[in-house]
């Protein structure tokens, strides 16, 4: 029987949503750790000691921790819900490129017009406003006649994407011309054990 592994997180993070949702979804035993990103807990001793990049999300699965939100997606996927990583070696390839859209475009796209309109984070919203086209144009161009993102089935790719995209109105970021990668969030909405990620509020420290 699996013990359940501890997710240290904080609930605005879309890079701590996508490990919780991960686990939710694919039926790993876990419980959450809260961090309180506002009061600094992530640069407190305790909290450095298993992160010294003071990061959220970080787990701890018996003797193993581990940070970055999607090397533990690959870690949690091969230990325990290998679906969710197909080893055809063109699937596995692809869904390694939409990790590193979901680490780069996203990230400077969607995630950052989020952390300016929300979080007043001293960014460039027209840089992040022109990333976010970008990446969401390549999401939807790829979605166009499929499901998912990979082999027409739920898989990290999916989940690597979903926190930052779908909440990217927050940042000021309509999805209104994007059908294909709102029916791509609608799927993943769908699957059993979905978990929403908290909105924000104006007032609170991003991550």
């Amino acid at each position: 029987m699996q013990n359940p592994i501890t997710i240290h997180s904080f609930p605005l993070s879309g890079h701590a949503h996508r490990v919780e949702l991960f686990a939710s979804i694919a039926g790993i035993k876990y419980e959450i750790n809260p961090i309180n990103l506002a009061k600094g807990e992530q640069k407190q001793a305790a909290f450095l000691a298993l992160n010294p990049d003071g990061q959220v999300p970080t787990i701890q699965d018996g003797e193993v921790t581990l940070s970055d939100a999607n090397a533990i997606l690959i870690y949690l996927a091969r230990k325990y819900a290998s679906d969710y990583l197909p080893q055809d070696l063109v699937h596995e390839a692809q869904i390694q490129k939409f990790l590193t859209l979901a680490a780069g475009e996203i990230a400077f796209g969607p995630a950052a017009a989020r952390l300016i309109n929300v979080f007043k984070a001293p960014l460039d919203p027209k840089f992040a406003s022109a990333i976010a086209e970008r990446a969401l144009g390549k999401l939807e161009r790829h979605m166009e006649n499929k499901q998912f993102l990979v082999a027409d089935r739920p898989t990290i790719a999916d989940i690597a994407i979903y926190s930052y995209v779908a909440h990217a109105p927050e940042g000021g970021i309509s999805l209104e011309a994007y059908p294909n990668t709102r029916r791509l969030l609608a799927n993943i909405e769908a699957l059993e054990g979905f978990k929403p990620m908290q909105t924000t509020q104006v007032g609170l420290l991003a991550e």
